[in-house]
């Protein structure tokens, strides 16, 4: 029962969320092999770049970071040419063919959503909120700067810290994976509806003259 949003007024019995929260445990790795067996990262067709950018490099100031990882391996399965920390042979970081996906900012919180009649949390949203840009190799912009941001919640009775942690890195590999997947379809899209966009473009003709550029 709730007198205000996000209040408890009687605290729920211990064996309930018990309960609750593996449940929700159950629930969260039943997502995750879900998410595995799908690798996450199937777009409706294979990710296409436009021909001046075979090769890719993801960037992050984050040093060893989980997110740039599953997005290699994503461009990877779609058929892209990946330049990663291990580097290419033949290929550097500076090479001017090289696009370049930046990772500029990977944040998380934990917010409180409901407490009990004590006032100790006991349910939480985890969000996590990713910014990121694309570059041709030239350094324009193909897909501009823009924020992603996703969350899940769940239980976390004050006396269960241990289950409670268990359970928020469950979800924080499935965030970080549907992260992964969902930067990879938004530059799908605008690549596509960019590509569409040049393909319907009127043609150009050269050496056309207007009225008064006659002489």
């Amino acid at each position: 029962m709730r007198d205000d949003p996000g209040l408890f007024s009687i605290a729920a019995p211990g064996w309930l969320l018990q309960t609750v929260s593996m449940t929700r445990y159950l629930i969260a790795l039943i997502l995750v092999a879900t998410t595995l067996t799908g690798c996450g990262f199937h777009l409706r067709n294979r990710l296409t770049l436009p021909a001046d950018m075979p090769s890719v490099k993801v960037e992050s100031q984050t040093r060893y970071s989980e997110l740039v990882k599953l997005i290699n391996r994503g461009l990877r399965a779609s058929g892209v040419t990946v330049v990663g920390e291990d580097g290419t042979p033949g290929r550097g970081k500076d090479d001017p063919g090289l696009a370049r996906l930046q990772i500029r900012s990977e944040r998380w919180g934990d917010l409180p959503i409901a407490i009990d009649s004590q006032g100790r949390a006991q349910e939480y949203s985890l969000r996590y909120a990713v910014v990121f840009s694309f570059l041709k190799p030239d350094g324009s912009v193909l897909v501009p700067e823009q924020a992603v941001e996703l969350s899940r919640d769940y239980v976390s009775p004050p006396e269960d810290a241990t289950g409670t942690t268990t359970e928020r890195e469950i979800l924080a590999d499935e965030l970080r994976r549907e992260m992964s997947a969902s930067i990879l379809r938004r530059i799908d899209s605008v690549i596509r509806a960019d590509m569409e966009k040049q393909k319907n473009a009127p043609p150009v003709v050269e050496g056309a003259k207007g009225e008064g550029d006659a002489g």
